[in-house]
């Protein structure tokens, strides 16, 4: 008995260190968002589905540094899908950037006045349009912040106001997500 408890607690540990060595993938949004294979996973996407999400982005980075986490999730859920077996062009992704985390969408100008350095968020933002996202930052976020379109990174679209795409884009069967 005690010998088949031993080689339990060395199957284990075994298990958890090869989880551990296991490098991030990145199917879908490259260099951003990395997950990791849960080879005993039974709950995973159906690979045939159109998935189709907005995701209300609210939440700010709790240090203007270091990329925003909330941000890298987006990737992270896109890879997810990915790992999961659907395909990018199954994966409709829009975000509506307002509160806190509009000072996420600054171009480098702006965001170094703000912060002092360049703005960590952006290569993040590239990868995820090259992944086919589409990218929203409320007008009413940027206005009650004090910013202008000319303050946004270039690739960002502005909409009349979080609410409105929300609105627009759920009954058209995107699920919501809030980060």
């Amino acid at each position: 008995m005690r010998k088949i408890f031993m080689m339990l607690c060395l199957l284990s540990v075994s298990s958890l260190f090869s989880a551990m060595a296991q490098e991030a993938k990145y199917p879908i949004v490259k260099g951003y968002g990395g997950i990791y294979e849960i080879p005993e996973a039974t709950e995973v996407p159906d690979p045939n589905a159109e998935v189709k999400i907005i995701i209300d982005l609210v939440s700010g980075a709790e240090d203007h540094k270091e990329i925003n986490a909330m941000v890298n999730n987006i990737a992270r859920m896109m890879n997810l899908h990915g790992l999961g077996g659907i395909g990018k062009d199954q994966m409709h992704v829009k975000v509506a950037v307002h509160g806190g985390a509009v000072f996420s969408m600054l171009n480098d100008g702006a965001y170094e006045k703000q912060f002092g350095i360049k703005n960590p968020n952006i290569p993040v933002f590239e990868a995820l349009k090259e992944a086919g996202v589409e990218i929203y930052v409320c007008g009413q976020s940027l206005i009650a912040r004090g910013f202008e379109s000319d303050d946004l990174w270039e690739d960002t679209v502005i909409a009349l106001s979080m609410l409105t795409t929300l609105t627009k884009y759920v009954p058209q069967g995107y699920m919501l997500l809030r980060f």
